[in-house]
């Protein structure tokens, strides 16, 4: 079972859910800037949850399937067709041998899933197959792929019911904690942090989104190093925030005021540059309640998924 790669878009690279447990060694968990997509992909075509898939930035994509196969599409708004015919997204679609696959741009969003029945069967680094691109770890040789490449699917017996999931609402606000340094920080830059629209900018990539807008200069100095992960937001002394995404190297020495909840992880990782959003403090009970929110719903769609394979 294999997938070509004809037309690979600005970025595709292959992405499950990320190597916990290495930040001690300097390995950052990577894996799928949107969890969220990535498990609802696996969830319509019944594949495990850690299956790898994958994660197209902003479009462009083209690929062939060699054998049968059923995918889904999930993750930002993009137009599909499969042998020129219109596919939706958040849906299970069957293809045909040598049919192929084609994505146009992003309408809405910035990080598209395709996940395929049986998963990209890479070799397993650290425990993922998660694409590692600054240490070329992981993946398909551990880089981009590239027109002409050849992924291998694991054989797994396909899910014969139709499913469609409605898209989660993405909107453009990210739920936040106070980071450590919350405290430290002067209150109008606190305030400017919280009430201010920050703009994503071009340098944007998946180890962080920088953000742009009014710079919110501090007397906090650089500290020393210390560890950091996906969803912490850094104030470098320039006053712009950097929103640390899935590629987040494990330790900094700038500022930590804000933590994005982990609820609201996906949505950090579908803003494209251009784009606005806004910070809206929330308490621990409430970041806690969005999580459980977020995994009864997953729960739900795996047992009504379950009842149509």
């Amino acid at each position: 079972m294999t997938l070509t790669i004809l037309k690979p878009g600005p970025l595709t690279t292959v992405q499950d859910m990320g190597r916990s447990g290495y930040a001690g060694i300097g390995v950052p968990t990577g894996g799928a800037c949107d969890p969220l997509a990535l498990r609802v992909g696996n969830l319509l075509v019944a594949n495990a949850e850690q299956a790898a898939g994958l994660e197209i930035s902003l479009g462009g994509l083209c690929v062939r399937f060699d054998q049968p196969a059923v995918f889904a599409l999930t993750g930002a708004q993009v137009s599909a067709t499969l042998d020129g015919e219109p596919v939706a997204m958040w849906a299970r679609v069957r293809a045909a041998a040598g049919q192929v696959l084609a994505l146009g741009y992003a309408e809405t969003g910035a990080r598209i899933m395709l996940c395929v029945c049986g998963g990209v069967d890479v070799p397993l680094i650290l425990g993922s197959r998660a694409t590692g691109l600054l240490a070329g770890l992981g993946g398909f040789a551990g880089r981009a792929l590239a027109a002409g490449d050849v992924l291998p699917l694991a054989a797994q017996q396909p899910p014969q019911g139709a499913a469609v999931v409605r898209a989660p609402g993405r909107g453009g606000v990210l739920r936040v904690l106070p980071g450590p340094e919350w405290p430290l920080l002067e209150r109008r830059v606190q305030q400017g942090l919280l009430s201010l629209p920050w703009r994503v900018g071009a340098a944007s990539n998946r180890m962080g989104a920088r953000l742009e807008g009014n710079a919110l200069a501090h007397t906090l100095a650089e500290l020393d190093s210390h560890a950091v992960q996906p969803g912490l937001l850094q104030l470098p002394a320039s006053g712009q925030p950097i929103l640390l995404l899935a590629d987040a190297q494990v330790t900094g020495g700038y500022p930590r005021p804000l933590v994005v909840i982990q609820a609201d992880l996906w949505r950090a990782a579908q803003f494209r540059p251009g784009e606005s959003l806004h910070f809206v403090e929330v308490g621990v009970k409430d970041a806690l309640a969005a999580l459980q929110a977020q995994r009864d719903w997953l729960a739900r769609l795996a047992r009504m998924l379950a009842q149509v394979r």
